[in-house]
């Protein structure tokens, strides 16, 4: 705009510049930012950017008095000059658009900027708590004004800015503000659909730092109001039954912008409340599975604010309550045909020969299709014992390595990613895939954490749909997926450049092609249609081209998982379910283990101890894995391994020995630090094919 105006006009304007930037003369009260002297510009034409430097240069100079107010109250005592300025600026949603917004000329009516000045926005509220008492009321007294203006048709883009620059007040961390923050919160949580949809994309443009803290404080709020330190605070629970509803609903407003976000502005694990893992969540999941998302609150209607651990909890007991269901009517059925009850009709019996164990396995869990959801014990024939939990985990285990040896042919492993996935050779009978996924099924209804390597997709598909459609021509397994996803499994693919509208594949020694759409084998690879194969190629391979072994291994998890609570499960909270968390705290595996034989003070443990904690990440999960079959760790915690270090009587120039049915570690009296150093290091990182009982 500038270059189509007069060449004079550059002097002029950077004598309005100057005129400007001294603060003294270009400047009156504060309130009053229009009585700025606008320069004549040569021959009275102002173009649209000299509006817009116009506007902003005013802003800046209201930035840079309030600033110079603050300053000087600091240095003076004086603080009238930014009591005005807080009063006015809070007196009204009008008011703090009038400070706030970028230009109020404009009307900043898309979703792609809210028009907010945040930079400013975040100075006065970082200065806002160090300023007197009487000036910090001002500002609650002017928002109260606000939030009992009386509304008359819907709420303006204004409005919603208002409403978005007052959730970021750092006031509300404080209880004694907590009445209002509700006030505020209501009014948000019962916007339209379409308003909600404004302020989710806006919330996407805050700073990670300023995001964490609103939902920080969303969370405190309504941890204290579940539990508060001091009831007295708060207005009692009968009368204000909406405040916890109301602030639920505002957060997930910031976790569906954290959501669209790429990569998420803060962790999912962020938006859990940790206070929830302590109410009755059986009550929360029965009102949900009654009421749905109709009017009656649950916080299970918002999936993303309960603990992994806390959900881990639901399915456990809800998975109980379906065993003892099972095993009841079991019960019932042999009394009404008058036969001797028996124990064993209470669990899920597996007997296996260990020369046939995946065929024994399929054919007692194809057998018993109807106990799957029963207490699992297994059964080697031909070995005496019972089975107290070491059985069923050494039968994952042995299962679990033969099924996804490479010679087994049902997996691929990819070592650049470090994970398996479905081979897409044809067969005739899928069960195998069946078989695995009713033992990743099994495995989260007993508690136990497999050392299973899938690239995060596989749990996406494995919730789509998250409950086993009625028809059965519904497809299943079949998920968006992103050349994201590919990476994840083959991060080096499409390193070539392709011709053709087709893939090809080796199976059992023969190359086949396969079109990726209609006569795609006639169609070249152009730049127009370049994102198209790429969407194309992914589907194939990540859904189309694997759909039978999906399917079959879909079918084999929700056989024994079915359940309306992994609808409250996010993909990545499935993995943690099935393998475990690989999140490592040493120093909490220290605090919950067992000894037999030792005692923690002991010199032998001391060492051991010390020379663990040193490790590198990697040697501590080589410890875990050869101590307990995986490295990484339950839902529970450390704790949940129930760990034990047992003295073994054997030579010194023994390594030590582990049990990884029992998590038990089997440990010489080392004479000192450096010889408990060097065996354990050998032991743990050579353990792979031998010292594994």
């Amino acid at each position: 705009g500038l270059e189509r105006g007069a060449k004079n006009q550059f002097s002029t304007f950077s004598n309005f510049i100057t005129t400007i930037n001294q603060k003294k003369e270009g400047i009156g009260n504060r309130n009053s930012p229009t009585q700025l002297v606008i320069p004549n510009i040569k021959n009275g034409k102002r173009t649209k950017a000299v509006c817009y430097l116009v506007t902003n240069l005013r802003r800046c100079s209201v930035f840079c008095q309030y600033l110079d107010d603050v300053e000087k109250a600091k240095s003076s005592g004086d603080w009238k000059a930014v009591h005005d300025f807080y009063s006015t600026t809070f007196d009204s949603f009008l008011e703090i658009n009038a400070a706030f917004k970028k230009d109020t000329n404009s009307p900043f009516n898309t979703i792609e900027d809210s028009g907010i000045n945040a930079k400013f926005v975040n100075v006065v509220y970082d200065a806002l708590l160090n300023t007197p008492q009487d000036v910090q009321k001002s500002v609650l007294k002017g928002i109260i004004n606000g939030l009992l203006q009386e509304w008359k048709g819907p709420r303006t883009k204004d409005d919603l800015r208002a409403y978005c620059i007052l959730l970021q007040n750092p006031q509300f961390s404080n209880t004694s503000t907590y009445v209002i923050y509700a006030h505020l919160l209501r009014q948000i949580a019962a916007l339209t659909e379409a308003d909600h949809h404004f302020l989710v994309h806006w919330s996407k443009k805050i700073s990670q730092k300023r995001f964490k803290q609103l939902v920080d404080r969303l969370l405190q709020f309504i941890s204290l109001r579940l539990f508060p330190a001091k009831p007295e605070e708060f207005p009692p629970m009968v009368k204000c039954t909406w405040w916890i509803p109301s602030a639920t609903k505002v957060l997930a407003l910031f976790n569906a912008a954290n959501s669209l976000n790429s990569p998420s502005i803060i962790s999912y694990t962020d938006f859990y409340n940790s206070t929830l893992d302590h109410i009755d969540l059986m009550e929360e999941y029965h009102n949900w599975q009654c009421y749905g998302n109709s009017h009656r609150f649950s916080f299970c209607q918002y999936p993303f604010i309960i603990s992994i651990a806390a959900k881990k909890v639901i399915i456990q007991r809800d998975s109980e309550q379906q065993m003892i269901s099972i095993a009841r009517q079991s019960l019932v059925d042999k009394v009404s045909r008058r036969q001797k009850p028996d124990m064993n009709m209470l669990f899920l019996n597996v007997k296996v020969r260990r020369t046939h164990l995946v065929s024994d396995s399929l054919d007692e869990l194809a057998r018993k299709r109807a106990d799957l959801k029963k207490k699992l014990k297994v059964t080697f024939v031909g070995e005496a014992g019972l089975d107290m939990g070491g059985l069923t985990k050494e039968w994952f285990l042995l299962l679990i390595r033969q099924i996804f040896h490479p010679d087994y042919g049902m997996f691929t492993y990819h070592k650049d990613s470090h994970c398996h996935w479905f081979s897409s050779f044809k067969c005739d009978n899928y069960s195998e895939f069946r078989l695995v996924g009713a033992l990743m099924g099994l495995a989260v209804y007993n508690s136990i954490t497999l050392d299973i390597r899938f690239p995060p997709c596989c749990y996406k598909k494995l919730l789509s749909p998250p409950i086993v459609p009625c028809d059965h021509n519904t497809l299943v397994g079949i998920c968006d997926v992103t050349l994201d996803d590919l990476f994840q499994i083959m991060p080096v693919i499409l390193t070539s450049t392709p011709l053709l509208l087709q893939v090809f594949q080796e199976e059992f020694g023969v190359i086949k092609s396969y079109n990726l759409k209609p006569n795609g084998d006639k169609i070249p690879v152009t730049n127009q249609n370049r994102k198209e194969y790429v969407q194309l190629y992914v589907d194939f391979l990540l859904n189309k081209s694997i759909y039978k072994q999906f399917a079959a291994f879909y079918y084999g998890f929700h056989s024994v998982c079915a359940s309306y609570a992994l609808l409250l499960l996010r993909p990545e909270e499935v993995e943690i379910l099935v393998c475990g968390s690989p999140e490592l705290d040493m120093s909490a595996l220290q605090r919950s283990t067992q000894y037999e034989g030792y005692q923690k003070t002991d010199l032998t443990i001391r060492y051991f101890w010390d020379v663990v904690l040193g490790f590198s990440l990697d040697l501590q999960k080589k410890l875990l894995h050869f101590a307990t079959g995986s490295d990484r760790v339950p839902v529970g915690g450390m704790a949940d391994l129930n760990f034990k270090i047992s003295k073994s009587e054997t030579s010194t120039n023994w390594l030590p020995v582990a049990h990884t049915c029992f998590n038990q570690l089997c440990l010489p009296p080392y004479k000192n630090k450096k010889e408990l150093k060097q065996k354990l290091i050998i032991g743990i990182s050579n353990a792979e094919g031998f010292g594994l009982e």
